[in-house]
C-alpha cells in the first residue's frame, strides 16, 4: 500500500509548460494549449530552474475569488535518462506546514520529548516559523526556522540561491536565544532528491555562509530533510549531512 503525502496537493493540481517567469511573483505557463499566468511565493532566484519548455506543477487556488486560479508547487528538472525529469518543489509555504506535519508524525526525532508547537511564534521584534515546547520542565524552549532549499551543486544541496539579508539576521536571532539557554535549530527542507549533503551557498551570498558558520558554533542546531515532490503531494524523503567547515 502507498503511503499518504505527509502534505497532500489539493484535488485538480495540474502539470503544464512553463515559459517565462515575470515581476517575481507571476510565471507565465502553457496549459491546455493556452498562456495562463499563475502565482508564485518564491521569492528566490531559483538559480538554474527556470528552463523554458519544462514541466511545471499548478494547483488550483482554493481561496474564492483570487486572481490568479493557479499556484506553482514544483518545476521539472533533468533526470536519469534523457527526457525523464523530477519535480523540485518551490513553494516557499512548504517548509512551515513541513515543520508541523513532520512533528505530528514523528519523523523529527530532534523534537523528542515536546508536546506543544505554535508556528509563526513571534521573538521580541521577530517571527520565527515554530516554538516547540514541553510539560518536561527540564527542557528548554526549542525555536526553529525553516527555509526551502531548490539549489543543488556539484550533488551538495545548498541555501540561499539569492542574497538575503533577511536570513543571516534569522540565523543572529537563533545565536542569541542559545545564549539566552533556549534550543535553536535551522530546518532546511530540500525538495528535490538530488543532493547528497547540504551546506551554505557561499558562493551565492558569503555574509549568509559566515552567519550560518558562527551560529552552529554558538550551538544553533543545523537539519536538513529530503522531501519528495509528486504530484500527489510532498512526502518525507529522509535526512542529509551538513557540511563542515573547511577553513
Amino acid at each position: 500500500m502507498t503511503p499518504a503525502a505527509l502534505l497532500p496537493f489539493p484535488p485538480g493540481c495540474r502539470a503544464a509548460r512553463f515559459l517565462r517567469r515575470e515581476k517575481r511573483f507571476f510565471v507565465i505557463a502553457e496549459l491546455d494549449g493556452k498562456i495562463i499566468t499563475a502565482h508564485t511565493n518564491n521569492t528566490g532566484s531559483m538559480l538554474g530552474m527556470l528552463r523554458p519548455g519544462a514541466p511545471v506543477l499548478l494547483s488550483p487556488a482554493t481561496t474564492p475569488g483570487r486572481k490568479l486560479a493557479w499556484t506553482v508547487e514544483a518545476i521539472g528538472q533533468p533526470g536519469g535518462t534523457p527526457g525523464a525529469f523530477f519535480w523540485a518543489g518551490v513553494n516557499t509555504s512548504v517548509p512551515n506546514r513541513f515543520l508541523e506535519a513532520a512533528f505530528r508524525a514523528h519523523l523529527l526525532p530532534w523534537t523528542e520529548g515536546y508536546d506543544g508547537l505554535k508556528r509563526e511564534a513571534a521573538c521580541g521584534e521577530s517571527r520565527l516559523d515554530g516554538l516547540f515546547t514541553s510539560s518536561d520542565a527540564s527542557l528548554p524552549p526549542l525555536w526553529v526556522e525553516c527555509k526551502n532549499v531548490t539549489l543543488v551543486e556539484d550533488c551538495v544541496a545548498a541555501f540561499p540561491d539569492a542574497i538575503t539579508a533577511r536570513g543571516a539576521k534569522h540565523l543572529a536571532t537563533l545565536a542569541r536565544l542559545v545564549r539566552e539557554g533556549c534550543r535553536a535549530a535551522m530546518l532546511y527542507l530540500v525538495q528535490r532528491p538530488d543532493g547528497q549533503c547540504f551546506g551554505p551557498a557561499d558562493y551565492i551570498d558569503p555574509a549568509y555562509a559566515a552567519a550560518f558558520y558562527d551560529a552552529v558554533a554558538e550551538g544553533v542546531e543545523i537539519h536538513a530533510v529530503t522531501a519528495k515532490v509528486t504530484e500527489e503531494g510532498i512526502f518525507y524523503d529522509g535526512l542529509l549531512p551538513a557540511v563542515k567547515r573547511t577553513a
